[in-house]
């Protein structure tokens, strides 16, 4: 009988089996008319308010793109800006700067080798 009591007084979330069996149970038998009332008053409430944020939010969002454009800003700016600081960023990390000597060496010798196999053949020509 603790144990079942104990679950009722459990204070972590809801898991999703949870969830599904609240949501599928009909409460609305046990609630009196005047609680049901207060309910719908409250519904309609939180609709409203949510309605008014969105009002807002989208309010705020237009007046962020008019600074953007009276500042010049717009999505080709910003993403070379973007691209810019990636590109600097990844340049200025400890992996690009090791693969970039590594490369650079590797270059350096097939350069080398490169001309010695030239100078070889050239040679090989002026021997002929």
């Amino acid at each position: 009988m603790e144990a079942q009591a104990q679950g009722l007084l459990e204070t972590e979330p809801l898991q999703g089996r949870d969830e599904d069996t609240v949501a599928s149970a009909d409460f609305s038998s046990m609630l009196s008319e005047e609680e049901r009332e207060e309910l719908k008053a409250e519904l309609v409430q939180l609709e409203d308010e949510i309605t008014t944020l969105r009002q807002v939010l989208s309010a705020k969002e237009r007046h962020l793109v008019e600074i953007k454009q009276k500042l010049g800003m717009n999505l080709m700016n910003e993403l070379k800006q973007n691209f810019s600081r990636s590109w600097h960023d990844m340049q200025t990390s400890t992996a690009y700067k090791k693969t970039h000597e590594t490369l650079s060496h590797a270059g350096q010798k097939a350069t080398a080798a490169f001309s010695n196999v030239g100078t070889a053949i050239s040679k090989k020509f002026g021997d002929m």
